[in-house]
């Protein structure tokens, strides 16, 4: 509630006692107005509402669904084309380490304030069942910089990703944009000595559509590796094959240190 109330005071200023009985009200009214069918939504104070899905299985994954809006979407693959890095046909990978694209510093702002009103949402949601719910720590999210590296992807139909762990040179927390095509990303635990190699790894799930933010920290960034196969027959949800498109992907993620 605190961050929250920073943002307001930064947004407003400063309040009589009046006045922040009046702030005491808006903070209400957001968590009644900001919860629909058991799930939190969160939006700024400048009017954009989001809406969080945990995904259940794995201990820090969240989804935020509709991060960017159709026109949003437009305007960052509009600022990724004029990057030039896919202008040729063999190019399909871009990295950028230190100062980012103004886009990108954008990008990355916006992700601070959806997840700090969303970390908002699911305390207010969850207090009353004595649950501790966070979509991203508080130490990762007020980090300086938030991200300080990207990678931008294309994939063709066809093209994906094959089972991995990020590296450990980057710190935990990281963010991924997933812009044109909807896709499935699998997550499956790390293996261990307990489990025998002919027996099949447990798979979770999780569809990404265009404009979502999948977030990964702890567990998730840890003892999960993420995929992509786009190959034929792979990409079912809800008994149905989704038709794979051109895809573009943004992951954000932040350097540790090397002392």
């Amino acid at each position: 509630m605190d961050e929250l109330q920073t943002i307001l005071t930064e947004a407003f200023g400063d309040s009589s006692d009046s006045e922040g009985e009046e702030e005491e009200q808006l903070l209400h009214a957001y968590s009644a107005e900001n919860q629909v069918d058991g799930k939190a939504l969160t939006g700024s104070v400048f009017g954009e509402t989001h809406s969080w899905k945990r995904i259940s299985e794995i201990d820090g994954l969240w989804l935020c669904k509709d991060f960017l809006s159709p026109d949003q979407q437009s305007k960052l693959l509009s600022s990724i084309q004029q990057e030039g890095w896919f202008a040729e046909s063999s190019s399909n990978q871009a990295m950028r380490f230190g100062d980012l694209p103004g886009w990108a510093v954008e990008l990355s702002r916006s992700i601070h304030e959806v997840i700090l009103f969303g970390n908002y949402a699911a305390e207010l949601e969850n207090c009353e069942k004595g649950k501790e719910v966070c979509i991203f720590p508080q130490d990762l999210l007020w980090r300086e910089p938030l991200f300080d590296q990207l990678i931008a992807n294309l994939y063709q139909p066809g093209e994906g990703i094959c089972p991995h762990v990020d590296l450990m040179r980057f710190e935990d927390g990281i963010a991924i944009v997933s812009l044109d095509s909807s896709c499935v990303m699998h997550f499956s635990r790390v293996e261990n000595e307990t489990r025998s190699a002919q027996d099949p790894p447990h798979k979770v799930p999780v569809l990404l559509t265009p404009g979502c933010l999948i977030l990964m920290w702890g567990e998730a960034r840890y003892l999960w590796k993420h995929e992509i196969n786009r190959k034929p027959g792979f990409q079912i949800w809800e008994g149905r094959e989704i038709d794979q498109k051109k895809r573009i992907s943004v992951t954000l993620r932040k350097l540790g240190r090397t002392d």
